[in-house]
């Protein structure tokens, strides 16, 4: 058995908020299913859904997002400006830069380039 990746959820306390957040970042139009849930689908990627839970974030994500989006810092700039956090600064190693951010909500992803 193959399987193919429908969609990526996450947890949230307000889906409709973080999905426009998401798609202010990443292209589409954010789609609000029902109060619990919304969603939208980027050019060129998998739906990413967004499903009201009653327990809020706790730890670090076991999972994340690597993002291109041309220089690092302006892309972490443009977040910031929707409601992203920056984690610590951008990170140069021999694979290229990186920096980590937190999403409106908490959960972490990461601009990269290299």
């Amino acid at each position: 058995m193959r399987a193919v990746v429908s969609e990526i959820v996450f947890d949230c306390a307000d889906p409709a908020a973080l999905v426009r957040f998401w798609a202010a970042l990443l292209g589409g139009e954010p789609v609000d299913r029902s109060p619990d849930w919304s969603y939208v689908e980027p050019p060129g990627f998998v739906r990413i859904a967004f499903q009201r839970v009653p327990e809020g974030k706790a730890a670090k994500n076991r999972l994340h997002l690597d993002l291109e989006a041309g220089a690092v810092d302006t892309a972490a700039a443009e977040a910031v400006r929707l409601g992203a956090v920056r984690v610590g600064g951008i990170v140069t190693d021999d694979q290229g830069d990186f920096q980590v951010l937190r999403d409106p909500e908490g959960n972490e992803f990461c601009f990269v380039s290299g």
